[in-house]
């Protein structure tokens, strides 16, 4: 089933415990982003109050109890895209909560899908479709996923990964 507007939103207002997301592409091709990949890529300095929506909502679920952890897949030389992330987007994720961890397979492999999800209360799949350039395709809801198979790579991602301030730091 594909999910979109409200009904793709719901599931980060009503998870309970945790949501984790394995990021496996180098770049995304957001339309929402355009602009604010175009302004880091001039030089011109993080607007205030960058991605402040998203920072409350993570903010409200990490006050509550409830875990968001993301692992990104990384490998060097950095893209244009994961240098904006690094320096405009992560960091604000971080600082409102948020678990957001670098799986560096620089020069390594990890068997881990190329496949971008979400795992909501470790029981709820989301693949999120990309095409080879970045742009999204879809969300979907995959019906009765084998959870043995997410869990792993979500345990492979965490375990074989750093948080984003430990690689950050490190980097420069």
């Amino acid at each position: 089933m594909l999910l979109d507007g409200d009904e793709w939103q719901s599931y980060f207002r009503t998870f309970k415990r945790s949501a984790f997301r394995l990021e496996a592409h180098q770049v995304y091709t957001m339309p929402g982003e355009v602009e604010s990949l175009r302004s880091f890529l001039a030089g011109e300095p993080l607007p205030d109050g960058f991605n402040a929506d998203w920072h409350k909502t993570i903010a409200v679920h990490a006050a509550s109890g409830r875990t968001m952890t993301r692992a990104k897949v990384v490998r060097l030389p950095l893209t244009d895209y994961s240098r904006y992330l690094f320096d405009w987007c992560i960091p604000g994720n971080v600082a409102a909560g948020e678990d957001y961890r670098i799986l560096d397979l620089t020069g390594r492999t990890i068997d881990l899908p190329e496949q971008d999800f979400w795992l909501f209360d470790e029981s709820t799949v989301v693949h999120m479709n990309y095409r080879q350039d970045g742009t999204q395709i879809s969300r979907e809801l995959i019906e009765n996923p084998d959870l043995s198979k997410y869990l792993r790579w979500r345990d492979l991602a965490i375990s074989g990964s750093v948080p984003f301030g430990e690689w950050n730091s490190a980097r420069t």
